[in-house]
């Protein structure tokens, strides 16, 4: 019996190392748009795998490793969010240097909106939040997000489109102030 728990330490840790190769850099965006801190969302990411590993073994293949990897990110986001509220956090926009070409400014331009995006996106109550960016930015369909976030297809339904007017209204009423 010592050989067969050895196997499985050893395959644990070999599918433990996929999970991180095949999902750290999707885990790192859903973390990203909703903290907006490079080194929060590291942490935040990193915290997902400690947890991930520690209960790889309890896993009930019930869902698919990628969704409740999700699961847990969405978690430990919202854990993150009731530690520091929004007022405690800095915006701190990340912009890369464009060293060459004619599409500097162009690239640099489309940055600063898709950031803009994401602070409007961030700012909505959070049962809107995950819906918008599990769909736009996770690219999952309704019954994905169902999945993920254990609702109702209908409830995921109301939300998304709940998310999108409530997203038009603030994208409006920036246009009428002038900030976009």
């Amino acid at each position: 019996m010592a050989h067969s728990q050895a196997e499985t330490g050893a395959g644990h840790r070999e599918l433990f190392d996929s999970l991180v190769r095949q999902h750290a850099d999707e885990l790192k965006r859903i973390a990203y748009i909703y903290v907006h801190d490079r080194a929060e969302c590291e942490d935040i990411v990193q915290e997902v795998f400690i947890s991930c590993y520690k209960n790889l073994g309890n896993f009930r293949q019930e869902s698919e490793y990628k969704t409740w990897l999700i699961r847990i990110t969405i978690n430990k986001c919202k854990d993150h969010h009731r530690k520091w509220s929004f007022r405690n956090l800095v915006y701190k926009p990340v912009i890369g240097l464009f060293k060459t070409g004619p599409s500097a400014e162009e690239k640099l331009m489309g940055r600063h909106h898709s950031q803009e995006m994401i602070g409007r996106i961030s700012a909505l109550p959070a049962k809107y939040k995950e819906i918008l960016i599990l769909y736009y930015y996770q690219d999952m369909d309704v019954s994905e997000i169902a999945e993920v976030l254990e609702l109702n297809v209908s409830t995921v339904k109301t939300r998304l489109q709940r998310g999108r007017e409530s997203l038009k209204r603030s994208l409006e009423r920036s246009e009428a102030n002038g900030s976009v």
